[in-house]
């Protein structure tokens, strides 16, 4: 497995080797201690995931920028096996000094890419084509009262969202009430 480091410290792109032939392509698409081997070289603590999530989006769907809070805090492990997105995480951890900054990666079914995004990072995506799947692993489980958001097009975070021509933007209520950067650092110090 190639593993890609990105200039925020933690966050990495790990892409599969994949083997091909005529009748197709095969992939390992996780192997726990493989994965264990990345974090201990990348001086992160081992974990462990617990929950599975599945989501089908349509082209110009945005979902996110969501985070849990402690203890609830969730790693994710990103792909997409049907499709095109583009993701993003933020740099949520109130003494890093990327606090605030970002890393956006295309992932898609060519690409094979996952993207491994420690708790501690509001995270989010477009779909950048239709029946785009999304796969992620959770370190944690789901848990509605600790679940927060921030507005996917804050000026303060000033993501460069890959918004193309005719895209119809697409996203929850939940979504649109977020709170933007600045609003939650003053509101409720919910950073970690």
């Amino acid at each position: 497995m190639n593993v890609i480091e990105t200039k925020i410290k933690d966050l990495l792109i790990l892409e599969p080797k994949i083997f091909a032939d005529n009748r197709g392509w095969f992939m390992e698409s996780f192997n726990q201690r493989t994965f264990n081997s990345i974090l201990t070289a990348h001086n992160q603590p081992i974990v462990n995931f617990v929950q599975d999530n599945h989501s089908i989006s349509h082209r110009g769907v945005i979902r996110g920028l969501h985070y849990q809070l402690n203890p609830f805090a969730q790693g994710k492990l990103v792909r997409v096996v049907s499709g095109r997105a583009w993701d993003v995480a933020v740099d949520i951890r109130a003494a890093s000094p990327t606090f605030g900054q970002w890393i956006g990666v295309e992932l898609s079914e060519k690409n094979h890419r996952q993207f491994w995004i420690p708790a501690g990072f509001a995270h989010g995506f477009i779909a950048l084509e239709d029946n785009t799947q999304f796969l992620y692993k959770t370190t944690n489980y789901y848990s509605k009262e600790s679940e927060r958001s921030l507005l996917w097009n804050d000026t303060d975070i000033a993501i460069n969202w890959p918004i193309e021509d005719n895209m119809l933007i697409n996203q929850t209520d939940k979504d649109n009430a977020a709170f933007g950067f600045k609003e939650l650092v003053n509101k409720d110090n919910s950073f970690f």
